[in-house]
């Protein structure tokens, strides 16, 4: 058969000789037929193990018939909001309605209603009450126990019992629900697959499963925040596949969300055969009226090299989602993709990047994790290297030596995050050279995040020391090359922990650094990550000890205008923030010193002769670096199979 899209009418399965499909995605995605898009990614997996897949993206959740337009499944319909959390998607920090919507047609907004994956759950029900539903993706991955929702500002209970479907996939889930999959094939019955890993499911009694951590009742955690707090701890040290346990959480006397341990990492291979099946690599031409899907933009010419992230930023929920051990496609593999990609007509010569939620992570921390699994109470890099730690890129060097060379290839560039600790922890200057030399165009965006090593440990960050010394790594090796690059450095304000002396110590390096970041990150509380946990509970769940956490929007404004003090409009909470920390000496004439002078109208003029920095790279210099952020940055969004999270 020649290749084609899967099947999103009766008319694409009447080509293919169906009377049905034996699972269809209902997706809030539109549909991109890629790798990094996760309805595809499973699909495709699913039709090569000869399964009949069809996809339903984007349907009028107004209309339950919408979900209908492919038939009754044979199994189950599999429901996922698509490749972001569908409140992340709609709405920034302020919890104002963004604009666009990057994975729908044209970038359009409303394709999808909020809170996606119940109603589309609901949709499903409506139209076959008797067929399975099984959910997963993000949404579903990060609110499938009870948890703390920052757009309703309510603790809420696990999305399986909100959204009604019979089991949940957390994590990338490919393996769970291949077996899923065959047990549907061989006759089981959805209420008997309690047995798969990486699945959550509900549950009249525990008698069954004498050693699971039972874990504290919803109503408790509703009534006592601290003891979320304690839950959440218990559940981060359970994410490895190899020492997690059965985990339940009860709902009154005889109901319970059950979690299984997580699906095993895959192996080279898996990955390889996965992100090699035969994908169209574009949007669906139905999309082509609207001008394609603009997500696409970013993954088209990129690869997926690794995926799982053993930095464990407490903001971030990788851990939680794709696991701690770093999991690698081969040199191969990769190299047979970017090959495919210079006989794309629109392929210009450069891929974009070759990476994944860590670019520099080719390998897990250490080879303990492979049989005795990650450490449930210590950290690979936080709040130093581990002794036990391989900090080792050759393996990376060598693959981008290898696609460097490829007939066609002008230039690799990697784009997606790199741990400038681990390259620190690493005594071997090729990676950084190499870097420098060829896959960056100017500047290098790195995450320091903050500059107090309080806020800093709270986030999971190495000491501000550690970035400090790698600014003079990187200048230096660039001086040596004759290259003039900078580094472009994502902060965060409000995150907890940090105190308006905090915001001020951070503003104080923004003007050492000669450069105001025309965009700032707040932390923006998402689902399942520890530092949402700090938000909400005040309490750090690795060891229970009290947080402080900006909480109201006054105070939060008020951080995120002292990283952004040059700006005439911030002068107002800057001054009131500066006269409330006692560092009235920050307000004065000396640029070289103060932040803000004395009087509003010298402000304006300060501002206006600062015009022409903005946007500008400054000149380098032992202080003179890039900051920028980006509004809505977050380290969560994910799949069931998606590429990496998004800052």
């Amino acid at each position: 058969m020649t290749r084609d899209f899967l099947p999103v009418t009766k008319e694409d399965m009447d080509k293919r000789g169906w009377d049905e499909c034996d699972f269809v995605f209902v997706t809030g995605d539109a549909y991109v037929d890629h790798s990094s898009f996760g309805m595809a990614l499973l699909g495709r997996l699913l039709e090569s193990r000869g399964f009949r897949v069809g996809i339903v993206a984007q349907p009028d959740w107004k209309d339950p018939s919408s979900v209908t337009v492919l038939g009754r499944p044979r199994y189950a319909f599999l429901v996922s909001s698509g490749n972001m959390d569908s409140m992340v998607n709609h709405y920034t920090v302020n919890k104002k309605k963004r604009s666009s919507d990057r994975y729908s047609p044209g970038g359009a907004s409303g394709r999808r209603p909020d809170y996606a994956l119940s109603v589309y759950c609901n949709l499903a029900k409506a139209a076959y009450r008797d067929v399975p539903v099984i959910v997963g993706g993000i949404e579903a991955s990060l609110r499938r126990l009870a948890h703390y929702d920052y757009w309703s500002d309510r603790f809420r209970r696990s999305i399986l019992l909100d959204c009604g479907a019979d089991i949940l996939v957390y994590g990338m889930g490919e393996k769970a629900l291949c077996e899923i999959a065959d047990c549907f094939s061989s006759g089981l019955s959805v209420k008997d697959m309690t047995f798969i890993r990486g699945t959550v499911y509900k549950a009249r009694s525990l008698e069954d499963i004498p050693d699971a951590i039972v874990l504290p009742d919803y109503e408790s955690m509703s009534k006592d925040r601290k003891k979320y707090a304690e839950s959440f701890g218990i559940q981060y040290k359970n994410t490895d596949s190899i020492t997690a346990k059965v985990l339940a959480e009860s709902y009154g006397t005889s109901r319970y969300v059950v979690q299984n341990p997580p699906q095993h990492p895959l192996t080279t291979q898996e990955m390889d055969d996965i992100y090699e099946l035969p994908y169209m690599n574009t949007y669906h031409p139905m999309y082509e009226k609207d001008g394609g899907v603009p997500a696409l933009d970013e993954v088209r010419f990129s690869l997926t090299s690794n995926r799982g992230c053993f930095g464990s930023c407490s903001f971030c929920s990788l851990a939680f989602h794709e696991g701690r051990v770093v999991q690698a496609r081969s040199h191969d593999s990769l190299i047979r993709e970017a090959t495919a990609m210079t006989e794309d007509p629109e392929f210009k010569g450069y891929i974009h990047d070759v990476g994944g939620p860590t670019a520099n992570f080719r390998r897990p921390s250490c080879d303990r994790q492979l049989s005795k699994g990650v450490c449930p109470h210590t950290q690979c890099l936080f709040p130093k290297p581990c002794k036990n730690l391989i900090a080792d890129h050759s393996d990376y060097v060598e693959l981008l030596r290898k696609l460097r060379k490829i007939p066609g290839v002008k230039k690799v560039f990697i784009r997606s995050g790199i741990r400038f600790d681990y390259v620190m922890a690493d005594s071997d200057d090729t990676f950084l050279r190499e870097l420098c030399r060829h896959h960056i165009s100017g500047q290098l965006r790195v995450a320091p995040e903050h500059v107090s090593d309080e806020v800093l440990r709270l986030m999971g960050k190495p000491s501000n020391k550690v970035f400090r010394d790698f600014v003079r790594r990187y200048e230096k090796i660039n001086s040596e090359t004759g290259k003039k690059q900078y580094i472009v450095s994502y902060l965060i304000s409000s995150h907890p922990g940090s105190t308006l002396k905090d915001a001020v110590a951070l503003a104080e390096m923004v003007r050492d650094m000669g450069y105001m970041p025309e965009q700032v990150q707040d932390f923006y509380p998402t689902p399942s990550t520890v530092s949402t946990v700090m938000y909400y509970t005040g309490y750090d769940p690795r060891d229970m000890k009290k947080v402080y956490t900006a909480t109201s929007a006054h105070e939060k404004a008020m951080q995120r205008a002292l990283i952004q003090y040059r700006k005439p409009e911030n002068y107002d909470l800057v001054k009131e923030a500066l006269i409330k920390t006692g560092r009235t000496d920050l307000i004065g004439y000396d640029r070289n010193v103060c932040l803000i002078p004395p009087r509003k109208q010298e402000e304006r003029k300060a501002s206006s002769r600062d015009a022409d920095l903005k946007g500008k790279v400054p000149k380098s210099s032992s202080r003179g670096k890039t900051v920028s952020g980006n509004e809505g940055r977050v380290r969560n969004t994910g799949r069931a199979g998606g590429k990496k999270s998004t800052r």
